[in-house]
This record gives C-alpha cells, sequence and structure tokens, in this order.
C-alpha cells in the first residue's frame, strides 16, 4: 500500500511509503527456506546479525520486528512477515543495528554467505535488488522525515504509519510510545499534541492505543 502525505508548509516535501515487494520476497523465501534453519522468536528477544565472525540473515515467515540502532535504541524500521533481513547491509564492518522481535514470530536463520551463493545459484538477483531498493528507500525515509519536518508533521507521519500497522502491533503499543522509538521527539512534546488532537475529533485513542484516523489536517 503507498501512502501519501504532503505538508503545505513545504509544497515540495512529499513522502510516499515504499511499496513492498512482496512476490519477490515470497520468491526468494520459497527458495532459501529449505536451506535454512527455522525456529520461535519470541516477543521482546533480541537478534544480532553476527555470531562471531560469521554474519547472519533471517527470513521472517510470521510476526513482526523492528529494526533498532545500538546506543540509544532508536527504531529505523519495522516490518512484518514475510521478509528477509540482514542482507542490506552486509558490507557493514561494525554492528550497529540489531533487530527486537515486536511478538512472536516464525522465522529461520543461515549464515549470509550461504544465503548469498543461493541467490547466485537460483538467480535471484532481479528479486534482490527489489528487496534491497525497499529497504533502503524505508530507511531514508525515516531519516529524511526526522531531519527536514516539524513536530506536528513527524507526529502525522508516524500515526499514519501506526494505523498501517497490524491490528496486533497496534493494540500492543501506545501512540506516544510508537512514536517515541521512532524520533527524537521529547515526551512532553509528543503526549501535547496527540491530547490536542485526540480532544479535537481527528483521532480515535483507548488508553493512549490508537484505534482511528479521522483527520489529519496538514497544519495543527
Amino acid at each position: 500500500m503507498n501512502t501519501k502525505l504532503t505538508t503545505d508548509t513545504n509544497p515540495a516535501i512529499v513522502f510516499t511509503l515504499a511499496a513492498k515487494p512482496v512476490a519477490d520476497i515470497d520468491k526468494i523465501i520459497e527458495h532459501i527456506a529449505p536451506y535454512a534453519t527455522s525456529f520461535q522468536a519470541n516477543k521482546g528477544e533480541i537478534l544480532r546479525y553476527y555470531s562471531g565472525n560469521k554474519r547472519t540473515c533471517y527470513l521472517l515467515h510470521e510476526g513482526s520486528v523492528t529494526l533498532n540502532r545500538r546506543g540509544d535504541g532508536m527504531v529505523l524500521n519495522s516490518e512484518q512477515g514475510r521478509f528477509i533481513l540482514g542482507v542490506s547491509n552486509q558490507f557493514s564492518q561494525s554492528e550497529n543495528l540489531y533487530l527486537r522481535i515486536n511478538e512472536n514470530s516464525l522465522m529461520s536463520r543461515l549464515p549470509l554467505e550461504r544465503f548469498n551463493l543461493l541467490i547466485e545459484r537460483f538467480v535471484l538477483w532481479e528479486s534482490l535488488c527489489k528487496l534491497l531498493i525497499y529497504t533502503a528507500s524505508r530507511v531514508y525515509e525515516h531519516s529524511t522525515l526526522i531531519s527536514q519536518l516539524s513536530s506536528y508533521e513527524i507526529i502525522r507521519f508516524q500515526l499514519h504509519e501506526l494505523i498501517l500497522e497490524s491490528e496486533r502491533i497496534r493494540n500492543s503499543i501506545t501512540a506516544a510510545n510508537y512514536i517515541k522509538n521512532r524520533t527524537y521527539l521529547s515526551r512532553s512534546g509528543i503526549m501535547r499534541i496527540i491530547a490536542g488532537l485526540r480532544d479535537g475529533g481527528y483521532i480515535e485513542l483507548n488508553r493512549g492505543i490508537l484505534v482511528a484516523i479521522n483527520h489529519l489536517p496538514l497544519k495543527y
């Protein structure tokens, strides 16, 4: 699903949530999964890309995860199954990112080196390219978002992203915490704007959890 957000403070700023290449992701997983080790990842579990000197990639069959930055834990991206993780930053020499499991998830793991050999064996370069473009676009959207927009515009965008999450995810986290985990905004500033949107009838909340978006004005 593509969702556009424009701002009237700067009409040149247009964000389009990148279309997930579902067919290509499924194609890769169907070929790679038989060579991977499946496991159950529990909510709150942390997964690393490195095991000693070996780099690991993950197939997300069911569930959802976030990509977090080490140090401050900021969420750079979130994905629901099916998805493939750990292949877009494979030339990085440092472990600056990690995965956090949002809900109990069915996953598989395999060495990145084997993944690349299987991509070559099954001639899946085109599908992998589309996956890499999508992943890079998602991180770019986040980086541009937090550096160019006002506090309200950032919150508006994040609320739109939250409403597109699965019902399980929406019900497991408050709107304020979802936004705080993904931005540099202060909790008090987030709470003030969310409360104003709720009181104005623009959004519906239940104990802080986003239930519905009725209408979010470009400026507030």
